[in-house]
């Protein structure tokens, strides 16, 4: 071979090594100065978050803290002004559902979700008409044996009053010591009535059954990691049990886990969607029910809901109603259609943060408007003292 042949294709060897050299270290020039901003915008892809940190002016922060640290006659502690900051960054977003909560809070919650409750009263009570009234009392449990009834204003406790706290602060201050006395005082037709009660422990299922003849009543009182399960083992007995008909009250129930109102819509929907998330942070999501699972899905079903029926337990009844699985009775549900995620953190605290919009099947958003009943029929407080239930009655003449 020509030497001079062998040189140039040694030097254009060459050339071609010092081009590449040179392109791939203004890549990484170009790399290292923007990665910050590049893996920010991939990282929800990567599965990792981005750090917005840097994107907020904290000055007016250190600002107040410093005239606090310089003047406040009085001692300031660290950690309760970090925990002041935290629930007020939540708050500022004027979001009820996103809720900040420190370790004592964070298992209180877990408590509630799970119904380790602890020793009580055995009330359930949400926000009615700016009140915080009791929406029923449950069987056999110290609230109802002593008198107190559904739609009872709840007042004071040990006489501290109490009727601006929210449901949360109410419920924890009623909870005690299992054989402690506890003095609740109601608001009843614009009169003060009082009663003294000694904590017991509540037996507080998720779910459970009865039968009415061919007719299955399961009553969801909430979604926790295994309500779905458990429903599915009712399920299971029918056949034996030769159940014609289901009707699925889910009255009362404030939700809980997606994950269990999935496996509880497999036993009437197979495979299908039976929710779709939006949300500006990532892309839209459906959830399918699991496939062949389905041993209810020609089962008459009747689904009862009221203004209490919320969050999990209204996507169970929009799909239902999106698929005319089940015929809808009883009041306009909650509307509460948004999607909240809990993020755990190392102190035992946690966060329950509203990460996205959801929609029935159909793409029905219900968020503040609810969902419609197709056969509507009222149960008044009065109603529920009296142990009339109108909307049970009608479900099973249906």
């Amino acid at each position: 071979m020509d030497k001079n042949v062998e040189w140039k294709e040694k030097q254009t060897s060459l050339s071609n090594a010092i081009i590449i050299s040179i392109v791939m270290l203004v890549v990484g020039l170009v790399f290292g100065l923007n990665w910050k901003n590049w893996f920010g915008d991939f990282a929800p892809y990567l599965g990792f978050e981005k750090d917005h940190s840097s994107e907020v002016d904290w000055s007016g922060l250190n600002e107040v803290y410093n005239k606090l640290a310089n003047h406040y006659d009085g001692e300031i502690v660290e950690s309760k002004i970090i925990e002041g900051a935290k629930k007020g960054l939540t708050e500022a977003l004027g979001d009820v559902y996103t809720v900040y909560m420190d370790a004592e809070e964070a298992q209180e919650f877990d408590d509630d979700l799970h119904g380790n409750v602890g020793a009580g009263i055995g009330v359930e009570m949400g926000l009615r008409d700016g009140y915080v009234r009791v929406l029923r009392t449950l069987p056999d449990n110290p609230a109802r044996k002593a008198g107190i009834l559904a739609g009872d204003i709840l007042y004071k406790v040990d006489g501290e009053e109490v009727y601006s706290l929210s449901t949360e602060e109410i419920s924890k201050k009623v909870r005690g010591e299992e054989g402690s006395e506890v003095e609740v005082t109601i608001i009843r037709d614009g009169e003060e009535k009082s009663f003294k009660m000694k904590r017991e422990i509540i037996n507080n299922v998720s779910a459970y059954v009865d039968y009415d003849g061919s007719t299955a009543v399961v009553t969801v009182t909430r979604f926790d990691e295994d309500t779905g399960l458990t429903v599915q083992k009712f399920a299971k007995e029918f056949e034996k049990k030769g159940v014609k008909k289901v009707i699925l009250d889910l009255r009362n129930n404030g939700g809980g886990y997606v994950n269990s109102a999935k496996d509880l819509l497999s036993l009437w929907v197979d495979g299908d969607t039976i929710l779709v998330q939006k949300s500006k942070n990532s892309e839209d999501k459906t959830t399918e029910a699991d496939t062949n699972k389905a041993i209810l899905a020609n089962m008459k079903t009747i689904v009862l809901v009221n203004g209490s029926t919320a969050s999990a337990s209204e996507i169970v009844a929009g799909a239902l109603q999106d698929y005319e699985k089940a015929t809808v009775v009883g009041e306009t549900t909650y509307g509460k259609g948004v999607v909240q995620s809990l993020f755990d953190f190392s102190d035992g605290s946690k966060l329950k943060v509203t990460t996205a919009s959801w929609y029935t099947p159909k793409e029905r958003s219900i968020n503040k408007t609810g969902i419609e009943p197709d056969v509507k029929v009222e149960r008044s407080f009065e109603d529920i003292n009296a142990m009339r239930d109108p909307q049970m009655d009608k479900a099973k003449k249906l």
